[in-house]
């Protein structure tokens, strides 16, 4: 007959509960939610910068099995939301999801930035690119880019272009192809692209620069007429329109691109994961689309094409605003 005794009895029983609380303990940890991924934009809800986060966050989530929230930090021109993510700690799960003006124009045209995009962040991976594209008021006399050109040569500084203001990427974009074309303009700064295209369309300016995708729907309804894009290469969304460069506009090669840049520190493992996750969500046939009938580059490519683009675009923007004076 086994012995037993109440102390036997009760390790057994104390080393049961021990045994269950731990399983418990191991199968809620299992279960327990990964920390939210938060994109942090600088640029206020409704607008493309956040249009495109909003798009690209679900995708994003489900690549990288964590719950992904979009937050916006508005103010000087995106750099508000650059510093968060600088200050925050490397594995917080704070991503800054960076538009190119903050981190190659900014630096040169505003006082209130407060972090160098060049040495204060992590590039993560890029994102999509998207250029701009020159609209004129359908009754202008020239026609094409080469009639505006011999236009203003014959007619110095009578040509005038508006911008979303000063410092903004298609002021210098006007500023740029005044330069290489050798012709004098006279810029009319906006509070915002509508306005600007607005009276584009009413004949108070002759012409602008406007993002593809948001010039896209006036030109499809008639109401301006295209001359070029900016970029390099033609656009998916207005495949007809050819290029500053094509039409003999020399070293233009001129556009914008989001990017995701998370803070320094952050450990390798997380930031391969986070790169890893964005080239499969890029993947995606419906994001695909969506982007690219809005005008937008798909940019699916290594982290060190960002860093590169984003040197170069940096170097480009503090020669051109170099001398000139912003308010």
């Amino acid at each position: 007959m086994t012995s037993f005794s109440l102390s036997t009895f009760s390790l057994n029983r104390r080393g049961w509960w021990v045994a269950a609380c731990a399983a418990l303990l191991g199968s809620a940890q299992a279960q327990s939610p990964a920390p939210n991924v938060k994109l942090i934009v600088g640029y206020a809800a409704g607008g493309p910068v956040d249009a495109a986060a909003r798009v690209f966050a679900p995708v994003f989530s489900r690549e990288l099995g964590q719950p992904v929230i979009v937050e916006n930090r508005v103010g000087a021109g995106g750099a508000v939301a650059g510093q968060t993510v600088v200050k925050s700690a490397p594995n917080s799960g704070e991503i800054f999801f960076a538009a190119s003006p903050t981190m190659t124009i900014s630096p040169h045209v505003l006082k209130a930035m407060t972090f160098d995009p060049l040495k204060d962040l992590a590039p993560l991976a890029p994102i999509l690119s998207y250029a701009n594209v020159l609209v004129i008021n359908q009754n202008q006399p020239f026609k094409t880019l080469p009639e505006l050109v011999a236009f203003a040569k014959a007619n110095p500084g009578q040509l005038a272009y508006g911008s979303a203001g000063m410092g903004a990427s298609n002021h210098l974009s006007g500023e740029l192809f005044a330069r290489r074309a050798g012709i004098s303009m006279t810029h009319v700064p906006y509070k915002g692209n509508a306005p600007a295209m607005t009276d584009v369309m009413g004949g108070q300016i002759q012409m602008m620069f406007d993002i593809v995708g948001g010039a896209k729907s006036y030109i499809d309804g008639g109401k301006v007429r295209p001359l070029a894009v900016t970029s390099k290469e033609r656009n998916p969304a207005l495949p007809q329109l050819p290029s500053m460069t094509e039409l003999g506009v020399r070293d233009y090669d001129v556009g914008g691109w989001y990017g995701l840049y998370g803070p320094l520190g952050m450990s390798p493992d997380q930031s391969q994961k986070i790169a890893a996750a964005t080239t499969r969500a890029l993947q995606d046939p419906e994001l695909r689309k969506r982007w690219v009938d809005q005008g937008y580059v798909i940019w699916n490519t290594k982290v060190s094409d960002l860093t590169e683009r984003m040197r170069r675009e940096h170097a480009l923007w503090a020669e051109v605003t170099k001398g000139m004076t912003f308010e």
